[in-house]
Formats: C-alpha cells, structure tokens, sequence
C-alpha cells in the first residue's frame, strides 16, 4: 500500500477552525500538496486564490473550489518571475477583498547542479520573500493573519545526499521562524510544515516507485505505520495551523512524517 486510508470522513464539511469567510493565497495549487491546501480551505469556509504554471490546471482547480461553494480565483504564473508573481498576489488580494493567509507551497523540487540551486532559491525561498513584500501591509490589516511555508523533513535529517532542494527547503524554515519573531507585534503568525515522503497519483513518490523501486520500498520501510502520507495529511496541518485555532502558535516547524525521520524534537 502507497498510502494510508484517510482516517476523517470525506462528507464530514471541514474542522470548523474559524476559517469561514477568510481569504487564502495558496500558491503551486493544482495539484498534490497544494492543491489539497487549497480544498481543505475552502471546506473550511475560506475564499481561495491559487496559481500554478499551467493554466488547465488552474482551471480544473478553480472548478473544483467553486463547487465547495465559497469564491476562487486565480491564473497561471510562474513564482520564479517575482514580478508576475507580486502581481498576482496584488490581483487576488483586490479580487477576495483582503489577504488573512498566504501559504508558500511552491517548490522547484530535487535537481542537480547550478542551476538547480539558482531554481531551489528563486521558488522554494524567494515565494515567501516575495510574497511578505506585497502581502505583508494587507496581512497587517486583518485579524486572524497567518504565514505558512512548506518546508520537508529533508531540510533537517539528510535525505539524498547533498542538494540544493534540502539546503534551500532549510533555508526557507528559517526565515520562517525569523519572520514570526520580527511580525508577532504586529499580529501575523508565521509557521512552516515540513512533509516526509507523501505519495499521490503522479507525484514525486509514485515516478519513484514506478522508476526507482528499490529507493521507493526503502523510504516506505522507514515509515514505521508502513505506509506514506497523503496530501489530505499535510493540508490538515496548514489548515489547523492557519486558524485561529492555533491563535498562540507561532515559529512551529510542524513535522509531517509519521515517524520517518529518526530524530527527537524537544
């Protein structure tokens, strides 16, 4: 088995987190992990901008929020070019009257040499950069703000070697919690998540399985429940952790993993 049976019913509506009416920036959104995001927000009552860089599945995405019944907006655009990305921010903020959560889902991904790194730092680091930059002054203005990075567990126990994927991933939990220091006074709550393997149809772990088995079936021993996550697992986290639920939490790398990494956190 890839992945474990969702254990919360599919009918269920949502958490009730205090999320209704609330308005969400989620970026890498039409599919896997952000695309989970997206959806566990709008069952959660929040209105949702997301972007991706394809345009069909945006589309898809947009459909499928819509259909939960709460307003959705968003285009394609690529995070790597800062200023198509801080005009997106900007037009979906006018477009949902205001921004109370910015999720930084978006990753450039494993990948080897220079380039890699240059990739790494524009998307998986300077998202959340760039999105404070513009988002900041309207976060500020909104009672129930909240920052969420998608960070890895390959960021903090090596995974994979030596690449520019964990150093960046690393990079972008830091400044996370920096920034939850430096904002707290002015009411904006930063967190990061940070997934050990999730697999879903298509995603990084199923090309895994299907082309590199023996690397596959090594990752999912090390998943003591023997099986990996959902994006369903790691949406429910940003979610709680977007909510005024989580009201006093702030600076938290919240681990994803079901036991795959072996460290213990104090």
């Amino acid at each position: 088995m890839a992945a474990r049976a969702r254990r919360i019913d599919e009918g269920n509506g949502g958490m009730d987190l205090g999320l209704a009416g609330a308005k969400a920036l989620v970026t890498g959104a039409s599919r896997g992990i952000g695309r989970a995001i997206a959806e566990t927000l709008a069952d959660e009552g929040a209105d949702v901008a997301v972007c991706a860089r394809g345009q069909e599945g945006v589309d898809e995405a947009l459909a499928a929020l819509s259909a939960k019944g709460v307003k959705a907006v968003g285009s394609a655009v690529n995070v790597a070019d800062g200023d198509a990305y801080k005009a997106w921010i900007e037009s979906s903020a006018e477009a949902l009257g205001g921004i109370d959560i910015l999720v930084a889902n978006a990753s450039a991904g494993p990948g080897g040499g220079e380039k890699a790194w240059t990739k790494n730092l524009a998307v998986d680091v300077m998202t959340l950069v760039r999105g404070m930059e513009i988002a900041q002054p309207m976060l500020t203005e909104s009672t129930r703000a909240s920052v969420v990075a998608i960070g890895t567990t390959a960021a903090f126990e090596t995974f994979q070697g030596a690449t520019s994927y964990n150093a960046m991933k690393a990079a972008l939990i830091v400044h996370a919690s920096n920034l939850a220091h430096v904002l707290a006074p002015v009411g904006i709550r930063v967190n990061s998540v940070s997934p050990g393997p999730i697999f879903f149809e298509g995603g990084p772990w199923d090309l895994v399985k299907q082309h590199m088995p023996e690397m596959y079936e090594t990752a999912l021993a090390q998943q003591a429940g023997g099986a990996m996550g959902t994006p369903e697992d790691v949406a429910r986290a940003v979610a709680f952790l977007a909510s005024p639920a989580a009201s006093h939490i702030s600076g938290v790398n919240l681990v994803v993993d079901g036991t795959f990494t072996q460290r213990v956190n104090f």
